[in-house]
């Protein structure tokens, strides 16, 4: 049973201190900030240089004081999320962030009207050098912002473009009612949480009626799903062609700064990769010791009783032992995390569940929440959510604010690269034969659901977007019959392809931010990479990392993952993160 907050030590506990004393301090902080926003002596006059750099200087500073009433509200909140007084602060930052955006509203459009030379000027000026990359992402945009009156029509339509998500999401989570099953001599209601815990139910027909039952609901409502995503499709072609851009997929890219042969790079090496893909099914068939291997079995363990269940010291000093090959330095730093509670260990009653990492620039130090149990799982989360604090630590220590903060692209790289690095010391100390196959599973999965299942689902959204670009109707079949035989593609013979398998479309909903999945699967493939090189090439593979964990978000994403030595515009990552795939894989044979 959870404990109350007052039960839990306080090194146990994140040291929010460290940003306001308590709530009284928060309060005259807000009110201070509240009164100075006000931006109208900028607007018309960013075409100066001088009135420029000091816009730059004083938006700064209110953001960052704004970062620092929005985090304390936020960690406050999930803390204890029934605590009315903490709810309030939220609320009252959300008001804040209202009226800063609306302030603000000018920058934008004003900057990306000004004259190229103008821009480029700024950008070669050393007074601007904070911000000239984000100079030189406004004027790449230049080509694809229109005349006041289409931006205006177009901010116009943000709601409604907006609204198939919100939708879908209606009918996803309050309309729809998923029914019920028999549960070891219990009845379970499905919901999307218990959905994943009965997959992974050792019965089979367990997981087979869970399986049926769910999908009944998106299968009686796929006309409705249907329309929504097709909508949502139609709405992307709209407005890329709007903006004069060549594709769907170009549009999102650019705004991330992403070369589109990232994408295409990544489509190919899976595609290329399928065949070890289909080798794992075949493996996890065997494994199970099924007759047959059906969609439903993918979740379920395959090897069971080997969890570590350790104390979160335990946990924590082997997470230090698994992350030495990055130096002392390193080490030293996680210590650092542990003795001046950056961590917020232990679940609590109201506690947030879960696990995040969150940074404020002027604190210095980023925040770690963990619901830690005793758990295999949960010691890689230590390693996982530490590997994104010292992302933030070193970039906000080496960055200029306004180059720290790094894009989602490469966000969960470190993190992974934590968890490749533990998962490799526990392998090479183990003599446990049950733990090595548990954790050679553990890899694997991680390899199978974050590679090649989200690139399934990039590609299924690449068909779908090249299809209404063509004017190729899409309708509830055309769907159904993408998804079937990418799946089949995917997942190959060892396996059932179920026929509600063809519906899975229709209930993810990163659908409806295109384009987004395929970070998930350009982010482990990074990750391994440079964890791999960690142990092949030692000291100069980890001066490199650090390279890339110093740099924030101070060139395109792409571009400084070459600093540790990932180009994602070859193919070099993309082979070593499937040759670690087909290495875990042939060990766990062997075992």
């Amino acid at each position: 049973m959870a404990k109350e907050r007052s039960q839990v030590k306080k090194e146990y506990t994140w040291a929010t201190e460290d940003i306001f004393a308590g709530i009284e301090e928060w309060n005259a902080a807000y009110d201070k900030l509240a009164s100075q926003i006000d931006y109208k002596r900028f607007a018309g006059k960013l075409g100066n240089k001088e009135t420029f750099l000091e816009y730059c200087r004083a938006d700064e500073a209110l953001v960052s004081d704004f970062e620092k009433l929005a985090i304390y509200a936020h960690l406050k909140h999930d803390e204890d999320s029934r605590n009315s007084e903490y709810a309030s602060l939220m609320a009252r930052v959300y008001e804040l962030s209202v009226k800063y955006g609306s302030e603000t509203a000018f920058v934008m459009p004003e900057l990306t009207s000004l004259d190229e030379n103008v821009l480029k000027a700024y950008i070669a000026d050393p007074d601007l050098k904070d911000y000239d990359y984000s100079l030189k992402l406004i004027l790449k945009q230049k080509p694809h912002v229109l005349s006041v009156e289409c931006e205006q029509l177009l901010a116009l339509g943000g709601k409604v473009y907006g609204g198939f998500g919100e939708i879908f999401g209606m009918l996803d989570n309050a309309d729809m009612q998923f029914g019920e099953i028999e549960a070891d001599g219990e009845t379970v209601k499905l919901s999307h949480g218990t959905y994943g815990v009965l997959l992974a139910n050792k019965d089979q027909s367990v997981r087979e009626n869970a399986f049926k039952t769910y999908y009944k609901s998106y299968i009686s409502h796929v006309n409705t799903l249907a329309q929504i995503y097709i909508g949502n499709v139609n709405k992307d072609v709209f407005i890329a062609r709007a903006r004069k851009y060549e594709g769907c997929l170009d549009h999102a890219l650019s705004n991330e700064d992403v070369d589109v042969k990232v994408y295409n790079n990544l489509l190919e090496a899976v595609n290329g990769a399928l065949p070890l893909m289909h080798e794992y099914i075949r493996v996890r068939k065997e494994t199970l010791g099924v007759k047959e291997l059906h969609m439903y079995d993918l979740h379920v363990p395959i090897v069971e009783g080997a969890e570590l269940k350790l104390s979160f010291e335990e946990a924590f000093d082997l997470v230090k032992e698994g992350l030495a090959p990055l130096g002392k330095d390193y080490v030293a730093l996680l210590d650092r995390a542990k003795n001046e509670r950056w961590i917020d260990v232990e679940e609590t009653v109201g506690k947030r569940s879960g696990a995040y990492s969150s940074g404020v620039y002027s604190v210095k130090h980023p925040y770690v929440l963990l619901n830690y149990q005793p758990t295999t799982h949960d010691v890689f989360t230590i390693a996982h959510e530490l590997g994104h604090a010292m992302h933030t630590y070193h970039s906000n220590k080496y960055q200029p604010q306004a180059k720290a903060d790094y894009k989602i692209f490469v966000a969960e790289v470190a993190s992974t690269v934590n968890e490749v690095l533990l998962l490799k010391h526990i392998l090479g100390t183990c003599t446990d034969v049950k733990l090595k196959k548990y954790l050679l599973s553990y890899y694997m999965d991680m390899i199978r659901t974050t590679l090649f299942r989200q690139t399934m689902f990039a590609e299924f959204e690449y068909l779908t977007h090249e299809s209404a670009e063509k004017g190729e109707p899409l309708t509830k079949d055309s769907l159904n019959a993408a998804y079937l035989n990418l799946n089949k593609k995917y997942y190959g013979d060892a396996v059932v392809h179920d026929d509600e398998i063809a519906y899975e479309w229709s209930r993810i909903p990163h659908f409806y931010r295109a384009f987004y999945v395929y970070k998930y699967a350009t982010g482990i493939i990074s990750a391994v990479s440079i964890a791999e090189r960690i142990y092949s090439e030692g000291a100069a593979a980890v001066k490199d990392y650090f390279r890339f964990l110093s740099s924030g978000g101070s060139d395109s994403p792409v571009e400084l993952l070459k600093l540790a030595g990932v180009d994602l515009t070859e193919k070099k990552a993309f082979k070593a993160a499937m040759k670690s795939f087909e290495n875990t894989l042939e060990e766990f044979k062997k075992l």
